[in-house]
């Protein structure tokens, strides 16, 4: 089946639901994993649920977030056990539902004489910390033992070195398995559909959106004529989870103009480098304060490579192009890295690749009071507005209980049983689903291969198995990643573009040389797309010239 025949049978039922005379229940703008956690609960409470994204599915904060799993340590500082709390117990349902695609990560933080913080002071926070999870995660190691193991580090001054756990994962895929639940539960799921406009009743009530095809909008961009087709769909609730783009339907659906309506989104930027594991080999990730600013950045390995992160500023009001890192952000990471790795001496020709991602953060005052972004509260926020339910901010982490409180949001609009809402045992209040794969190349594959393959797919694991040729069961070079994943994704998983497969439904454009456009993985990425997506020639010389302009621009470094 090619991505076209895929294509229109996900977008027919809309053309036979674009009266008002037959809604959905619930349809969700953005496709994220705070949309698509929306649209699973909503989908296993027996909901009609359509959820579109105006790009690929986790193309905005969703695949470029810092890969992590965690409780919010810092919360504890702050005295906000509350959401701690409620995030390391997430944490804990992860590890233990998608073992395989989160996984436990311990992290250091090494501690220096006359900086802070100081050991007693950190790992009072750790045992608090390991108390929330019911769990004893962290240790102290003493300067001899720890440097004996890790001698790469800066040792003058040094004390000792603090270890804790949190949690690490693929954020993108993470999305992709969520949203996999949903459609399993009877969700519509559809990428390359923008809601443009707002569609409201006599009374000026949402009712619903009219929704235009973006998949060929480069297409019009070079002057190929497209005839990009548009829907009105109404729905009972419409919900908008568009992240740190939320103010733009907020202000739709309330009917202000810019000048009067109050924008509560604060677009933060965050951005990585990404360097081979050869040039800065670590096995557990690092966490410490910049030189310069005292910020916490992180050193973790992933993927078989290993990221520096995060930057943490304002970004520029958004628009719907990509995001990408500045030169004092690239110098901002390295500078921190060879702090610590005082042997490394990383500079900018170790640099494989880059991402940078805007988290919505929820605006604490007026631009004249405002607080770094590295101080925001990273809670989210629901609004309604005349039947507009909006959610932002909040963590990766926490992306179940977020669905649930806008669930409990759309109950004043939909006639939703409280008890249904609540029931916490729905279930087995599970958001992933297991299953033991049946296919027998599942038994011929490596222990650790078996595990990540499980996490990532869940119920879908036989399907891909079985598309799978003897050669797709191969690691493509020295990746985490079999060529069957990438096969597996053009078949199944709503690939429009090139980008679509190597930055979010794989990650090999982040963590291979040249975006992984190297000739004998081009070579092979060419078939594939043309076995299971129908390109021809003058297709996928399309495509690579597209998807190597923007990963030059967005996904590498800077011009210097």
């Amino acid at each position: 089946m090619t991505q076209t025949k895929q294509r229109q049978q996900a977008l027919a039922p809309l053309s036979h639901r674009s009266s008002q005379a037959e809604p959905w229940d619930m349809l969700i703008i953005g496709g994220g994993i705070t949309g698509a956690g929306i649209a699973r609960e909503a989908a296993r409470r027996g909901l009609k649920v359509l959820l579109i994204e105006q790009k690929d599915f986790a193309w905005g904060t969703s695949s470029r977030s810092s890969k992590m799993v965690h409780g919010g340590l810092r919360y504890i500082a702050s005295g906000d056990y509350k959401t701690t709390l409620l995030s390391v117990r997430e944490r804990e349902r992860m590890l233990s539902e998608a073992s395989g695609l989160v996984n436990e990560m311990h992290y250091i933080m090494p501690h220096y004489k006359g900086k802070f913080p100081p050991p007693w002071i950190f790992n009072t926070l750790l045992r608090v910390y390991d108390g929330l999870a019911g769990k004893r995660y962290s240790k102290y190691f003493k300067k001899d033992a720890f440097l004996s193991l890790n001698p790469n580090i800066k040792q003058d001054k040094f004390l000792g070195a603090s270890q804790f756990s949190d949690a690490v994962t693929d954020d993108s895929r993470l999305v992709m398995r969520v949203l996999a639940e949903a459609i399993h539960d009877g969700a519509q799921a559809i990428n390359y559909l923008k809601a443009e406009t707002l569609i409201t009743n006599q009374q000026g009530l949402v009712v619903g959106a009219t929704l235009k095809d973006t998949s060929s909008e480069d297409n019009a961009q070079n002057n190929i004529q497209s005839n990009a087709q548009s829907y009105d769909i109404y729905a009972k609730v419409v919900v908008s989870a568009t992240g740190a783009w939320a103010d733009t339907l907020r202000m739709q659906a309330s009917k202000q103009t810019e000048q009067s309506f109050h924008k509560q989104i604060r677009p933060s930027r965050g951005s990585h480098l990404v360097v081979s594991k050869e040039r800065l080999p670590i096995e557990q990730a690092y966490t410490f304060l910049h030189p310069v600013d005292k910020r916490a950045v992180f050193v973790f390995p992933w993927e078989n490579r290993t990221v520096l992160g995060t930057t943490d500023l304002d970004h520029s009001p958004l628009d719907d192009s990509e995001v990408g890192i500045t030169n004092e952000e690239v110098d901002y990471l390295l500078t921190a890295t060879n702090e610590l790795f005082n042997d490394a001496k990383l500079n900018r020709k170790d640099v494989i690749s880059t991402w940078a991602g805007v988290r919505p953060l929820i605006s604490e005052g007026g631009d004249g009071k405002r607080v770094s972004p590295s101080k925001e509260k990273r809670d989210h926020s629901v609004w309604l507005d005349n039947n507009l339910v909006t959610v932002s901010g909040g963590k990766l982490t926490t992306f179940r209980l977020i669905a649930l409180d806008v669930l409990e949001k759309c109950r004043e609009v939909l006639a939703l049983d409280k008890s249904v809402i609540q029931n916490q045992t729905l279930n087995g209040d599970h958001v992933f689903s297991n299953t033991a794969p049946t296919n027998p190349k599942f038994f011929t594959l490596p222990k650790a291969l078996q595990q990540r393959l499980q996490g990532f797919y869940g119920l879908q694991l036989d399907t891909l198995l079985e598309l799978a040729h003897e050669e797709d069961l191969a690691y493509v070079t020295d990746s985490n990643t079999i060529w069957a994943e990438i096969r597996f994704a053009a078949r199944h998983e709503q690939v429009m573009h090139l980008d679509d497969l190597l930055l979010r439904r794989t990650r090999l454009g982040l963590i291979l040389p040249h975006g992984a456009m190297t000739p004998l993985i081009s070579a092979r990425l060419k078939q594939i797309c043309q076995q299971e997506l129908g390109w021809d020639e003058q297709k996928w010389q399309q495509e690579i010239e597209r998807y190597q302009k923007l990963w030059q621009r967005y996904y590498h470094l800077p011009a210097a």
